[in-house]
């Protein structure tokens, strides 16, 4: 029996991780649960796991807590999130949360000694440094929860030591891997959110439209897999079936398969070094026809070009890179720009902000308060 906290329990990862323990209740048991502002859905969550803590990150006053909740400890605020991470009995903990806001909850997991299964890219993407060095202390490696890092991790577990000369990170292309960059520039709000394999949060489906969601995934390959980034090189595959893959020396190349389907990283992770099962069907290669491959268009997708100047600029470049890129596609969201003004939006506040520090958590909070800040004033 492993015990789970699960930061991030109403969105997409976090259902899909709660459908797991469902699944298998000999082997996991729930003893934290937060959310944003999911107020029904966390409720209904704390009635079937009986957690012992529950919390909001957006604060909710402890009367609208429903009497028949009241049998666990309610955090709100920022305090929930710590407390969830290292202040609860817990195994691993599930950082699912959407944001900067990981970084530091990650680094309260490690601080305690947890496993962290890590669905939140931008605690690798702003902080790796101090998340890789917090995890190496605490004897942990970070077990990874996206699709194409997973399947990496598991690559290089089949690959009995050794070491690996490429990563090929494989991306859908989303819904506009066909469109002309003319043609992005003016694609809706409806366009971007029309994902043909993945069901996601708006903002990861709009980054995976733009492709900074590759860009970021970039990044994190660069710190969880110690790789230059000149040796991750992005494959447009649409079908989503091969989720990413290794090169070695003698010229083999390991690749993970299987149906898009996150419970199957997600199970991975919880159950590691073990696989159980997930509901998932397995892959029929027979239904397949063919695979296709393409090669990423830093012309078309700036973000490309962008995640390796950011990580060769080195500072605070990624950080400000991740926080433009929220500001810029919140306001994609709230219909106030265009899809192509994003990618404007980000390179201009790189240019604007070269240098900045990343050595400690609060050189990185004010970069991404900076890159915001820099995007609100161009967006004025």
């Amino acid at each position: 029996m492993k015990t789970i906290s699960v930061l991030g329990s109403t969105g997409s990862i976090g259902t899909q991780t709660l459908e797991l323990c469902r699944l298998h209740p000999d082997r996991f048991r729930v003893t934290a649960l937060t959310a944003r502002s999911s107020r029904e859905k966390l409720f209904e969550q704390v009635r079937e796991f009986r957690p012992l803590l529950a919390g909001f990150a957006e604060p909710v006053p402890y009367s609208e807590i429903p009497e028949d909740l009241r049998f666990c400890k309610w955090v709100m605020g920022r305090e929930a999130l710590h407390a969830a991470a290292a202040e609860i009995e817990a195994d691993m903990v599930l950082v699912s949360i959407v944001g900067i806001a990981g970084l530091q909850s990650v680094l309260d997991a490690l601080d305690a000694g947890r496993q962290v299964l890590l669905a939140n890219k931008e605690a690798l993407v702003t902080g790796g440094h101090l998340v890789m060095d917090r995890a190496k202390a605490a004897g942990k490696p970070i077990l990874p929860v996206d699709s194409e890092h997973s399947a990496i991790f598991q690559c290089l577990r089949a690959a009995n030591g050794n070491e690996p000369t490429g990563i090929l990170l494989t991306a859908s292309g989303g819904p506009f891997r066909t469109w002309t960059k003319e043609q992005m520039m003016t694609a809706s709000r409806q366009d971007a959110l029309k994902h043909p394999n993945w069901n996601m949060g708006a903002k990861i489906t709009v980054d995976s439209a733009s492709m900074f969601n590759k860009a970021l995934e970039i990044m994190e390959a660069r710190w969880l897999f110690d790789m230059p980034p000149e040796r991750i090189h992005v494959v447009v595959h649409p079908q989503s079936i091969i989720h990413s893959a290794v090169e070695f020396a003698d010229g083999a190349v390991l690749a993970q398969l299987g149906v898009p389907d996150m419970r199957v990283p997600i199970m991975y992770a919880m159950a590691y070094p073990e696989r159980l099962t997930t509901g998932s069907r397995p892959l029929d290669l027979f239904a397949l026809g063919s695979l296709t491959f393409e090669k990423g268009d830093p012309v078309r997708f700036p973000a490309l070009r962008l995640a390796g100047e950011c990580l060769n600029a080195g500072g605070a470049a990624c950080t400000v890179l991740n926080g433009a890129n929220e500001e810029a596609v919140a306001a994609f969201l709230r219909d106030e720009i265009p899809f192509g003004r994003i990618a404007e939006l980000v390179e201009n506040a790189l240019e604007k902000l070269p240098d900045l520090k990343a050595d400690t958590i609060d050189d990185i909070f004010e970069a991404d308060r900076l890159a915001r800040l820099q995007v609100r004033h161009a967006m004025a």
